[in-house]
Parts: C-alpha cells; sequence; structure tokens
C-alpha cells in the first residue's frame, strides 16, 4: 500500500466528503454548485456560514452572516445560473433570503428535531430534486430520528414546494407526507438521474439487513416504493453513499461496515455486480465520493483518506492511502 501524508489534503478531503452528502447527479444545469454549511452566524469566524461555489468551474470559498444553521444536514438548490432558490437544514426550510420559508417550519415532526431545532446531524438526511417538467416545483425527501435508543428513523417524507408561492420566493403546498414506513438507517438518502434523462429513482436503505428501498420520480408524482436485497448487512450505521457523475456506479462506506460498490442500470434502478471492499481501518467515521470521469473512489474515515480505481480487475488491491 502506498503511503502519503498531507495535512492540507485531509483537511481538504474532509470538507468536501462532508459536503458532498447532499450532492446529487444534475449534470450541465448548475443546480448543485452552490453548498452551504456552518453554524452559529452570531458568532465570529471561525463560527458563522461558509459557502463553496462551483458555478464558474472553479471553487471559490465565502463566509457567509446567515441565519440559518448546518451540522450534518444540509441541502440546497438553485436555478440554472446558480442563484440560491431555498434551503434546509432538516428542521425547517429556509427560501434565498434566508427567512423561513412559507409553512416551511416543522419538518420531520418529533423528539430530535425538537432537540436540534437549528439543524440536525444526520449525513445526507436530506435531498432536493427538480420535479420533471414542472419548473417551479420541487420535491424535498427527508428523515429524522424516530427511534433514539436505536438511532433509526421510521419514516421517509415527501415535501412538495411551490417556487411561484410568496412573490417567487417559495412556499411549501405539501409536507411531512409519510412515503415509506419502515426501520431505516438513518441518512444515505441519495438520488441518481434516470436514463430517460428526465425521471429520477431515489434511494434509502433498511435497517439491519441489505435491502434498499428506491421510488421512481416522474411527472405523475413518486411512486411506491421498489425494494432490492444486495450487498452485506448494514447494521446501524452512518457514513455515506453516491453515485458516480455518470450514474454508471454507486459506493455506500461506513467505516465499521467498510465499502460496497455495485454497477447501476439507471432504466430500472436496480444495482448489480457487487463488491464488498474489507479496509482495517479502526477509525469512525465515513465520508465516500467519486472522481469526475468516475474512475476513482475517494473515502475518509475520522483520521484516513484512501482512492481506489473502481475499474481495477482487483479494486481491492488498488487501495492507495493518500492521507492521515
Amino acid at each position: 500500500m502506498q503511503r502519503r501524508t498531507n495535512f492540507f489534503l485531509t483537511a481538504r478531503a474532509a470538507l468536501l466528503f462532508g459536503s458532498c452528502a447532499s450532492s446529487v447527479l444534475l449534470p450541465g444545469q448548475g443546480l448543485n454548485n452552490l453548498w452551504m454549511g456552518g453554524v452559529e452566524g452570531e458568532n465570529p469566524q471561525p463560527f458563522g456560514g461558509t459557502d463553496l461555489d462551483f458555478n464558474t468551474g472553479e471553487l471559490v470559498v465565502s463566509y457567509i452572516n446567515r441565519d440559518i444553521d448546518f451540522s450534518r444536514t444540509c441541502a440546497t438548490i438553485t436555478d440554472s445560473i446558480g442563484n440560491l432558490l431555498f434551503s434546509t437544514n432538516g428542521a425547517y426550510i429556509a427560501n434565498a433570503v434566508g427567512d423561513t420559508m412559507l409553512n416551511g417550519a416543522g419538518i420531520n415532526p418529533g423528539p430530535y428535531a425538537a432537540q436540534y431545532p437549528n439543524g440536525l446531524h444526520i449525513a445526507q438526511g436530506a435531498l432536493i430534486l427538480p420535479k420533471p417538467d414542472y419548473p417551479n416545483n420541487y420535491y424535498l425527501f427527508h428523515s429524522t430520528v424516530d427511534d433514539l435508543p436505536t438511532a433509526t428513523a421510521h419514516r421517509l417524507y415527501l415535501t412538495d414546494i411551490d417556487m411561484t408561492l410568496d412573490g417567487g420566493l417559495g412556499g411549501v403546498v405539501l409536507k411531512n407526507q409519510v412515503i415509506l414506513e419502515d426501520t431505516l438507517t438513518v441518512g444515505k438518502i441519495t438520488a441518481v438521474r434516470h436514463a430517460n434523462g428526465r425521471d429520477w429513482w431515489v434511494f434509502c436503505h433498511q435497517a439491519n439487513s441489505a435491502l434498499f428501498h428506491r421510488f421512481l420520480v416522474t411527472p405523475q408524482g413518486v411512486s411506491t416504493p421498489m425494494s432490492q436485497v444486495i450487498g452485506v448487512v448494514r447494521v446501524l450505521d452512518a457514513g455515506q453513499v453516491c453515485f458516480s457523475p455518470d450514474g454508471s456506479k454507486f459506493a455506500y462506506y461506513w467505516s465499521e461496515t467498510d465499502l460496497d460498490i455495485f454497477d447501476v442500470d439507471r432504466c430500472s434502478g436496480l444495482l448489480s455486480n457487487h463488491v464488498h471492499v474489507p479496509i482495517s481501518d479502526g477509525e469512525r467515521g465515513g465520508g465516500v465520493a467519486f472522481s469526475p470521469n468516475g474512475q476513482l473512489l475517494y473515502i475518509s474515515s475520522d483520521i484516513d483518506a484512501y482512492q481506489f480505481n473502481t475499474t481495477a480487475t482487483d479494486i481491492a488491491g488498488s487501495m492507495v492511502h493518500i492521507a492521515e
């Protein structure tokens, strides 16, 4: 195993992996080019908001003083030229000027959200998608911790936003609709574009199993859940999941149950060709991200970052330890 220590690379990798939690495949649209983070805007730096803006093709990092706090749950959406439309921290939805969106309070009902009114501590706990063929409507998929002792979610929610309301600042027209009741691993809600270029596949995972739930999002709405059993049994874990930029591969990583890589059929939403990669890393944590061309996959624990070549015959053997 090659080894290279670089503190600055580690810091950058940790920042990027954490921010990737709400990213999704939106090719050529710029809708996910603004990543927002930061907490305690009332305090001086290093507290307050931070924006990572990719609209120019280069990363621009800026300090922003705003009211909404982001702990781990963060989802944002912009228009096609990068102007913020709205964001959420899992506790409420904020409009483009930073106020609570019309009817945007009180998402994810229950004691956990009440405990964290300034933002949930769940990676990939919220996902925003444009409703196909409806340019002013957006779907928010979200969940919380419904069972605190077992740290599991029992519901996946759907909230519908109409951007024509409140003078163009948007409003919630449907909130906290339960579209799935099951015992779920917390967070790890993600999506990939359907092969038709219009629709979406949305994924989440059942707790203590190898079962993925998926939903098809079309102009007609959100389908009933479909399921597939594939991969290893995922106990009560954290970590992250993500699709490659072209949507052909899917990765699931948590440091205690290691790395799973799958091929993706974007027509059916089915996963295949499962590869499990054990990693001898005793640290907790779990960030995962693909390179722009999808060939390289990066994971991070609390201390270390690794690179894999997903096109290698022996993916596990391609591991390079790139940062500590």
